[in-house]
């Protein structure tokens, strides 16, 4: 070899190169991955198996921290593919996932005894919340010229829901821990109520988009599984509302929202076999090969967040087929959790790792 060659630095110069290419293609919704992981690490919690249930929550703060660190090299050094997201209305909500992530690991904290961790996370994501609740429609359907928005409108937009949600769950998880009862009992019902809201005018607008718009297979994408798991994650905040401590606002909807959370899992519940049948005729009648995306966690959380929320409500108002079903479901949620996870970790060896 010539002397002052600069051959072996090629291999590492190559795999920094794919590293930048893959943060700048980051895509928003990625932590998608934390909310899967960390609620099935809550429902194997729930069903004792404790060392599996660990394995989860070790994945989703790893994942939170490593999502987190990437996503702030980003909006550094790639400001502009951060700000196009915002702009963007397929992409743009699933910022909100950000949101929703925090929270599904702040509960899961919660629940090995770390309510401080809990707390600080909720302030967070709480915080995010309120910006992204205002930021992302604005720049991503409000503020733009193009009409009508809503043939842009997709699956992600339910995140907004979830992340709505999520706030009310962390809420109320910690709201018999803590000295501010009043305070978080508020938040809950408030971000309860406020994403319930959301859901109605979300799957309104997503509605009106599959009935007016041209929709193939094509568009029929992981994300519209969200619809199911924005359902779920109100039913579970809605169960842990009505196992809160008493407080003022408690007393006041406590049974509007007991009674709300049945009618909801009912309504998820009706929503599987349709999703179902959807994946069905995208990848079987019509061919759509179905490859690692990073969207397929939106499929992932869904099936985990029904099977919690169901453990929950069939224990919360003391409905035993309902947390049978759960209990069921949670392995099913589990086994898909560990088919996508091992397709993640074979295209992240594939794109980045391996050298090309």
């Amino acid at each position: 070899m010539p002397v002052g060659s600069n051959v072996p630095d090629v291999a590492p110069r190559a795999f920094l190169g794919r590293v930048a290419v893959a943060v700048e293609s980051l895509t928003p919704g990625y932590f998608a991955l934390v909310m899967a992981s960390g609620i099935i690490s809550v429902g194997m919690n729930l069903e004792g198996f404790v060392v599996l249930s660990r394995v989860l929550l070790a994945v989703c703060a790893a994942a939170f921290v490593i999502l987190l660190a990437l996503t702030l090299w980003r909006f550094v050094a790639y400001r502009a593919a951060a700000v196009d997201d915002f702009m963007d209305p397929r992409r743009a909500f699933g910022y909100f996932t950000f949101v929703a992530g925090t929270n599904v690991f702040g509960v899961r904290l919660a629940a090995a005894g770390h309510h401080t961790a809990t707390a600080v996370l909720l302030t967070l994501s709480g915080l995010a919340w309120l910006v992204l609740g205002y930021v992302v429609p604005w720049t991503a359907a409000l503020g733009r010229e193009e009409r009508p928005v809503v043939v842009r409108a997709n699956g992600t937009w339910f995140i907004w829901v979830v992340a709505s949600q999520s706030v009310a769950v962390a809420a109320a998880t910690i709201e018999p821990l803590l000295g501010a009862r009043r305070e978080l009992a508020v938040l809950a019902i408030v971000s309860w109520s406020v994403g319930v809201f959301l859901y109605a005018a979300t799957g309104i607008l997503v509605t009106l988009r599959l009935m007016l718009y041209k929709f193939g297979p094509e568009e029929l994408t992981a994300p519209y599984w969200v619809s199911m798991g924005a359902v779920a994650i109100t039913i579970l905040a809605a169960a842990r509302i009505v196992e809160m401590a008493d407080a003022p606002m408690v007393a006041a909807t406590r049974g509007l929202i007991a009674g709300a959370a049945v009618v909801f899992w009912a309504f998820a519940t009706w929503l599987i076999p349709v999703l179902v049948a959807a994946g069905w005729w995208r990848h079987v009648r019509r061919r759509i090969p179905l490859r690692y995306d990073a969207t397929l966690w939106s499929i992932i959380f869904p099936l985990g967040m029904y099977a919690v929320a169901s453990i929950y409500l069939g224990r919360a108002d003391s409905l035993p087929i309902v947390e049978h079903v759960g209990r069921a479901w949670i392995w099913v949620a589990f086994a898909a959790w560990v088919v996508v996870f091992a397709a993640m970790c074979r295209h992240v060896y594939r794109t980045v790792v391996r050298a090309s």
